[in-house]
């Protein structure tokens, strides 16, 4: 639809353009002939008859024009986020709201007045908060408390336009709204409100209450006009420097009292659980020392009444007793007896073993003298045979390095015998050995 208005748009001009082309030609036309008849050439002969003007096919392509373009200039779209209302040349502002997209209006005759239904914000601020529409940056809305003293507030108030009275404000209200109607009604009901108020009020202990009641106020006065407010805010409030020191001091002063009756408080409930807990523990000490005794008097009983059981019972173990220790003490004296008659046979058995012992060992002694007897006669005789064998046995356990060497009783090798001759010489030792069998003598 937006491109069908603006090619009948287009469509409009392009006829005007065209009409005023055939009349702009018409006229050169015209102007040439007028100055070749002012102005004859004799080669190009007579100028002719003058070049009519087409008025009637202009005035033509004009009326038509006026077709299209009163078309287009019927054809209103309505953005996003927007509502129109019609307002008349000759009814005034029409009833019905025009919501976001194509609308056909009678052309100039009828205009549709734009209004945006989008949430809107009216704010004033302190300091670095952003400053409200109409409003200079920074400024604060200020009001005066009930002591006299000048406020600085800092208010936000979110609002919309209700499309369906468009038509009341169109015609009613002064526009803009959001710079003839929000502002001005904004700061009245705060102004009117805040002064029932004092300024520790409207700080701290009452400042709900005070936002409250101004969301009330304002969403009345404005709600009559067609502006729905959705909320009001109350971002900050600015205090006089002196009252802002001495009321800092005064807060922190109540918050020590509160603080110290908050710690009074905690000590006498503390207080009240010790003595509850002391009454809970006598208490429970009663009751312990009554059920003791009462176990004892269950337990005083009970061992009355098995003591009429456990009597009979006691003599018999008493009996019993003594029946055992007879019996082991009989049992003692066989077990004495049996020991005795033991002890006897083993000092039988350890006599006999001793003397097999004795008669072995001097078996044994006799036994070994012999052998050594054997030995010793059969040494003799050896000796006896070979008397030099007892220096040789001398002269090996004198010394281990002591040397023997065996030389032939024939005195062959003259070599030798005057070697073992010179070692004969005092300082020496030379001896020989026979061995038996070999038939070799010492020198």
């Amino acid at each position: 639809m937006l491109l069908l208005k603006h090619l009948l748009l287009s469509v409009g001009i392009a006829m005007f353009a065209i009409a005023a082309g055939i009349l702009s030609y018409d006229a050169y036309l015209l102007i040439a002939w007028q100055r070749r008849r002012l102005n004859p050439d004799p080669e190009a002969g007579a100028p002719g008859l003058a070049p009519a003007m087409r008025w009637r096919t202009s005035v033509a392509l004009v009326m038509l024009a006026w077709v299209p373009l009163l078309v287009s200039a019927g054809i209103v779209i309505v953005p996003s986020g927007m509502a129109g209302v019609r307002v008349s040349q000759t009814k005034g502002t029409l009833a019905g709201t025009l919501y976001p997209g194509v609308h056909f209006v009678v052309p100039l005759v009828e205009r549709v007045e734009l209004f945006n239904t989008r949430d809107q914000l009216f704010t004033t601020g302190i300091g670095e908060d952003a400053p409200a529409k109409g409003a200079a940056k920074g400024d604060a809305l200020r009001v005066q408390a009930k002591e006299g003293l000048t406020l600085g507030l800092a208010i936000t108030v979110r609002y919309q336009i209700d499309p369906k009275r468009l038509d009341y404000i169109e015609a009613n209200l002064p526009q803009p709204l959001e710079r003839e109607i929000v502002p001005p009604v904004v700061a009245t009901a705060w102004r009117e409100l805040v002064p029932g108020y004092t300024v520790r009020e409207v700080f701290s202990a009452k400042r709900e209450e005070v936002r409250q009641r101004s969301a009330e106020m304002i969403r009345k006065r404005l709600g009559a006009d067609g502006i729905v407010v959705k909320e009001v805010m109350l971002r900050d409030i600015e205090l006089p420097q002196e009252y802002a020191k001495g009321l800092e001091s005064l807060l922190l002063k109540e918050q020590e009292n509160d603080r110290m009756g908050v710690e009074t408080e905690i000590h006498q409930k503390q207080v009240k659980i010790a003595e509850a807990d002391a009454d809970a523990s006598k208490v429970q000490q009663v009751k312990q020392a009554e059920g003791q005794a009462a176990v004892r008097v269950l337990q005083a009983k009970s061992e009355a009444d098995a003591m009429q059981y456990t009597l009979p019972l006691k003599k018999e173990q008493i009996e019993q007793s003594k029946l055992e220790a007879e019996a082991r003490k009989e049992a003692t004296v066989k077990n004495a007896e049996a020991a005795g008659e033991a002890k006897l046979i083993d000092s039988k058995a350890e006599g006999e073993r001793r003397k097999l012992l004795a008669q072995a060992e001097a078996e044994r002694i006799r036994l070994t003298a012999a052998a050594d007897a054997e030995r010793m006669a059969s040494e003799a005789a050896i000796l006896k045979q070979n008397p030099l064998l007892i220096n040789k046995i001398v002269a090996e356990r004198l010394s281990d390095k002591l040397q023997i060497m065996m030389v032939p009783a024939d005195g062959k090798f003259f070599f030798t015998n005057d070697v073992l001759r010179g070692m004969g010489a005092p300082g020496h030792v030379s001896q020989a050995e026979d061995v038996e069998g070999d038939g070799r003598h010492p020198q």
